[in-house]
């Protein structure tokens, strides 16, 4: 756990992570401005991928403001550092980014097909960014490092595998069969004076050819 914001400011300045960061940026600068207005509403990896690449950086900034929350109420004003506030600004730049990006892929794709996609590419690039930032493998032998791996990759497997079989059965479900050119008309039978139990006795409504139009 690091002991302040400074520290985790360290660990944000070191090279691995503003290669990491500087790279993602320019992916995505060059995909919003040239790619997404050409390819956006043809391939579902152009919306996720700038969701799940803001997302990473959201999850890793997240992190550092929890940090700092943490040290504060222990007693440890965190507040005073600009760090502190710079890490607020870009969880909620990279956030908003994440989630307009996100609403587009949900209004343009069927959300059977980007919910698994987003999970898995979410989960890995955010997984990359903390262990780089955060050092999150550092000290674990690799027989555990093995079994995460193993973890994570039959996590998403399943994951993808649940929503592909649901697409499948939605799509094999036979449709609806009733003749929706023929017109219906509701009636109700007010023979008697107890107008609610004549309603329940004739079963609220019944279901008649309308005539037809000459």
């Amino acid at each position: 756990m690091p002991d302040s914001v400074e520290e985790i400011w360290d660990l944000a300045t070191q090279p691995g992570f503003l290669a990491y960061a500087g790279t993602t940026l320019l992916l995505m600068a060059i995909v919003v401005v040239f790619i997404e207005p050409r390819y956006g509403q043809k391939n579902i990896l152009i919306y996720l991928g700038i969701c799940s690449s803001m997302g990473s950086l959201t999850v890793v900034s997240i992190k550092a403001v929890g940090v700092a929350i943490k040290l504060t109420l222990d007693g440890m004003n965190q507040l005073a550092y600009p760090h502190t506030w710079l890490f607020i600004l870009v969880a909620v730049i990279c956030g908003v980014s994440q989630l307009n990006y996100l609403n587009k892929a949900l209004d343009t794709f069927d959300l059977a097909m980007v919910s698994p996609v987003y999970y898995v590419m979410f989960t890995t690039l955010t997984i990359v960014a903390s262990s780089i930032m955060f050092k999150d493998g550092a000290g674990q032998s690799l027989s555990s490092i093995a079994s995460e791996c193993c973890g994570l990759v039959t996590i998403l497997s399943g994951t993808i595998l649940l929503h592909a079989a649901k697409q499948k059965e939605a799509a094999s479900s036979p449709a609806s069969t009733w003749p929706l050119d023929r017109g219906i008309s509701w009636y109700i039978s007010v023979g008697s004076d107890n107008l609610l139990r004549n309603v329940e006795d004739d079963y609220f409504a019944a279901p008649q050819s309308s005539p037809a139009t000459p």
